[in-house]
């Protein structure tokens, strides 16, 4: 599947900006929201953005890894009663979308369990789990590619329904594992640096991780970005940068949660240029990895919490910024309207 990623197109810049600057405040005295609403703006072509229908798409996937528990505290059953339980509205990124009114869509993108078409589910389940990548890549090219053309028809389903900005999640036991060898392949970084605690993973348990993940990352030799998602990604984390590509093709909005949609979105943009025009950061996780993979974007997120719980959480506490810049540059007086003059008379 090809993407067509466009650059924003600045042509409305100067405009944005003298409205931003006209307002009643010093210029520049309202920081990184300015930044926003101009970003925005210059996504949505228009100097008053809206920010319509928001929605977050959960993706859960298992992977092969976990069975063995050598790099997760938690088995592989808490992925699908994770996902029972957002569907039961019980997990804190329920609860956080439902206070910021934010649309929640949880998707079934490999998990190892029959969900018998539970309502509330998307069933765009691949298998029912990756391979472990200790033997061999997670998922054939075939499977990566279907993940990623799946990722991206949701998200044009969500935007025919009239979203123009968007955000992810996810949930795998094993998923942070994922996430580290793709951060180490694409931005170079010594795997040991990448690998972090995930759900728990401590001390030994930790020095463990990191040598059954240095071992994978030397046993495969990936030659392409594709290959690389195949051969150490997730079906959830495939589908999240499918997703991503296709957000940033319909010029939406996209908001950028932890480490795990980061790696997604790291393999995004090593297959296509222009990605990160469309991206807001939500957040710094708390797991090691991430602020080296922002490093590597050059990029600064919006809050530091201290939160590494992922399944979206980050990119849904962060949105109300977001509403905040956009509800300045439309609702806020400039000095001529407010007839406030700053000039000496």
């Amino acid at each position: 599947m090809n993407f067509t990623i466009t650059p924003l197109d600045k042509s409305l810049e100067s405009k944005i900006q003298h409205k931003i600057n006209l307002k009643t405040k010093p210029v520049g005295s309202l920081g990184v929201l300015e930044k926003i609403a101009l970003q925005i703006g210059l996504i949505q072509h228009t100097s008053v953005p809206s920010l319509d229908n928001p929605t977050i798409l959960v993706f859960a996937g298992d992977h092969g890894i976990a069975e063995k528990g050598e790099v997760n505290p938690y088995p592989q059953v808490v992925t699908q009663q994770m996902v029972y339980n957002f569907l039961h509205g019980g997990a804190a990124i329920n609860a956080f979308c439902n206070q910021h009114h934010i649309a929640l869509k949880i998707v079934d993108a490999g998990v190892n369990h029959d969900f018998d078409q539970i309502e509330g589910l998307i069933d765009a389940k691949i298998a029912y789990g990756t391979k472990n990548y200790e033997n061999e890549p997670a998922m054939s090219r075939d499977e990566c590619c279907k993940a990623i053309q799946t990722g991206a028809s949701l998200v044009t389903e969500v935007y025919n329904d009239g979203c123009n900005i968007i955000g992810f999640g996810e949930m795998g036991i094993g998923n942070s594992s994922a996430a580290s060898l793709l951060m180490s392949y694409f931005t170079k970084i010594p795997i040991e640096e990448c690998v972090g605690a995930g759900t728990g993973v401590q001390g030994d348990a930790k020095k463990k991780k990191q040598a059954v993940l240095q071992s994978v990352f030397q046993k495969h030799k990936p030659a392409s970005a594709n290959e690389a998602l195949a051969t150490f990604g997730g079906f959830e984390i495939a589908m999240t940068t499918g997703a991503i590509l296709r957000a940033a093709e319909l010029k939406m909005t996209i908001l950028i949660d932890g480490f795990i949609v980061t790696a997604a979105l790291v393999a995004a943009n090593a297959m296509y240029e222009n990605v990160l025009d469309y991206c807001i950061f939500a957040h710094t996780s708390n797991e090691q990895g991430h602020q080296k993979m922002l490093n590597f974007l050059e990029k600064k997120p919006l809050i530091h919490l201290g939160m590494r719980l992922g399944e979206g959480t980050g990119a849904a506490v962060a949105y109300p910024i977001i509403t905040s810049a956009i509800a300045f540059l439309n609702n806020m007086a400039s000095f001529e309207e407010a007839s406030v003059n700053t000039s000496e008379s």
